[in-house]
């Protein structure tokens, strides 16, 4: 189960605090949105993940891919190829924020996700300041729409 909020963010941390946090690389496609079907390649991971229905909380199940296959079905997906940054900032209680800086097409684009533990925490999570909107009930924020 994924339990996770998604805000927009009002401005990024400074970019030499952000130098100190981990930084992902990714890109990934959808072959479909109900349910959601997303590969993803992550520096040099590759994964299958389904995504059941749902916003702040669903099923969410990780398959481990080769290049191949990853490469494969690149060529089925739906939409277009989402890339972004992603920097893992560590907050209180052992959260983290992933923060995502769009490129490509989503280019200027940011968006900031905390997962949780469970269901009451997310709910009593107060945003950090630099967090915008919470846009988690919003469809036009899951990744899965923005490909389109």
């Amino acid at each position: 189960m994924e339990i996770e909020r998604k805000f927009l963010v009002k401005e990024i941390p400074d970019k030499r605090e952000l130098e100190k946090y981990t930084c992902l690389s990714i890109e990934q496609g959808y072959l479909c949105r109900k349910p959601v079907i997303r590969i993803r390649k992550q520096e040099k991971e590759y994964w299958l993940t389904y995504k059941g229905q749902g916003f702040m909380a669903r099923e969410e199940y990780n398959l481990p891919l080769n290049l191949e296959a990853y490469e494969h079905l690149k060529t089925k997906i739906d939409g277009k190829i989402i890339t972004k940054k992603r920097y893992i900032i560590p907050i209180e209680n052992g959260l983290k924020v992933e923060l995502d800086i769009f490129e490509g097409f989503h280019k200027g684009k940011i968006l900031a996700e905390v997962e949780f533990p469970d269901e009451e925490t997310a709910v009593n999570f107060q945003p950090l300041s630099w967090f915008g909107e919470d846009v988690t009930y919003q469809e036009e924020y899951h990744n899965s729409n923005m490909s389109l």
